[in-house]
């Protein structure tokens, strides 16, 4: 039995009021306060770390649209102004595998300042969310914990986009949690300096890989054939060599995956080698040992490198992200759960608030977006069921396995994002719940902000 304790009742001050509170500033969060202040309503972000961002700056995923190629179709709204914004901003350099900008996880954490600067946001950073205030089934804000200690935000609306559900779960909306041994694996991103940048493009060219490599080791990848002979930025073989030659344990056959980009500098950044299965992303338990062991083997990945990869002979650690990256763990039981055919074959819906191209990526399936192939993205996958006032955005949005496969990446969160954000404004400014909204009010404005929906 677990023992506990009973803590005093208390008084926690109110320290700010707000029309729409977002919680969670990655690419889903951070759409959703800007189309809800470009809208004209009063808007807060909330973060628990230091800068906003979320998955691009705080684990350094800089492959945002790295699906892109010449037939993919875009939605364009925010999502696509995070790439042109961080370029014109010296944040980002050609993508390696794609016709995309590999965001820079430093100099985004500028872009994004000066985007919710711009919109006029309260940004409100090291809080963490730890308890929602609710009247009934209705959420009137949230509670924070931080140095200043605990806290009272009140809002009209709340957007969730804290990647986890966690306001929902704890509303009591419907949730569905991928059993722990079924997660897509975390991972602990890294950059690495010191390569000879014309040395290591030398072998890529002498030896290219394709995304059919990834199929090897542990892995088994479903393509639908087109993928197979295209150009990915794969790392391998230095690994399976070192493990046969004994520098790598024979347990460690999952190190493995893409780089992102080599800079003139001798900086290769986005290094996605390190794949750690069974980490629970709502456990801080098992994040802790995947924190520790993802660093682990991120040095053994670079030894490996350094031998058996042309250029890499000096490469040495630059820097890990700030935190460890979690694909997958509880999303809501949404009003619309988007399906595997949904993604899979162009899902078209009535309450459309953006569209995604045809890109799947995770549960073993690499599906690319190259026919020129999207689903539409429904606004009631972001509507909990049971909770008035509330909006879920990001990768916890309803679905099922292979849709979250599509819906979780970067690109898509911030498409609902900004469809959860413009109605969220919508609700408040027209006095109905986020459940009632016209979506032809809700679509026009999307529309407005150069949103495309059909």
């Amino acid at each position: 039995m677990t023992q506990t304790i009973l803590e005093p009742a208390r008084e926690t001050p109110v320290i700010h009021r707000t029309g729409v509170l977002v919680v969670g500033s990655g690419p889903g969060g951070l759409a959703a306060a800007l189309a809800a202040a470009r809208a004209g309503v009063e808007v807060t972000l909330l973060d628990r770390f230091g800068c906003f961002g979320g998955n691009i700056t705080t684990v350094g995923v800089e492959g945002f649209a790295w699906y892109r190629h010449e037939d993919t179709v875009e939605a364009g709204g925010i999502g696509w102004e995070f790439e042109t914004r961080a370029k014109a901003m010296g944040a980002a350099v050609p993508e390696s595998q794609s016709l995309s900008y590999e965001l820079d996880s430093e100099g985004f954490k500028l872009v994004a300042d000066r985007l919710v600067e711009e919109a006029g946001i309260h940004p409100m950073m090291h809080r963490t969310f730890v308890a929602p205030i609710r009247d009934g089934d209705t959420i009137t804000g949230v509670i924070v914990e931080s140095k200043a200690g605990r806290e009272a935000i009140l809002a009209a609306r709340v957007i969730d986009a804290t990647g986890d559900a966690d306001i929902a779960a704890m509303m009591g909306a419907p949730c569905v949690k991928t059993p722990v041994e079924e997660m897509q694996a975390a991972s602990v991103m890294f950059h690495i300096a010191g390569v000879d940048k014309a040395r290591f493009m030398e072998g890529v060219r002498a030896d290219p890989q394709t995304y059919a490599d990834w199929s090897s080791g542990e892995w088994v990848v479903e393509t639908d054939g087109k993928e197979d002979k295209m150009f990915s930025p794969f790392l391998g073989k230095p690994f399976e060599h070192a493990i046969r030659d004994g520098l790598l344990p024979a347990n460690l056959n999952t190190i493995g995956g893409t780089w992102g980009a080599v800079h003139d500098s001798g900086e290769m950044t986005y290094m996605n080698l390190i794949h750690l299965a069974g980490i629970d992303g709502t456990n801080p338990d098992s994040m802790t040992r995947g924190e520790v062991e993802g660093r682990r083997q991120a040095m053994l990945a670079i030894e490996a490198l350094r031998a058996y990869t042309p250029g890499c002979e000096a490469a040495r650690l630059r820097n890990f992200g700030m935190t460890i990256g979690i694909r997958d763990t509880r999303k809501i039981d949404a009003v619309y759960n988007v399906t595997e055919r949904d993604v899979r074959d162009q899902g078209r819906f009535d309450d459309s608030i953006g569209i995604y191209p045809e890109f799947i990526d995770g549960y073993g399936v690499l599906i690319l977006p190259t026919t020129g192939r999207y689903m539409q993205v429904p606004y009631r996958a972001m509507l909990p069921k049971g909770v008035q006032n509330l909006l879920v955005t990001g990768r916890a949005i309803g679905g099922d396995r292979i849709a979250h496969a599509a819906t979780r990446n970067m690109a898509c969160c911030a498409v609902a994002g900004q469809g959860a954000g413009v109605a969220a404004a919508v609700s408040l400014k027209t006095g109905c719940g986020v459940d009632a909204v016209d979506m032809g009010v809700v679509q026009v404005e999307l529309t407005r902000q150069g949103v495309r929906l059909t």
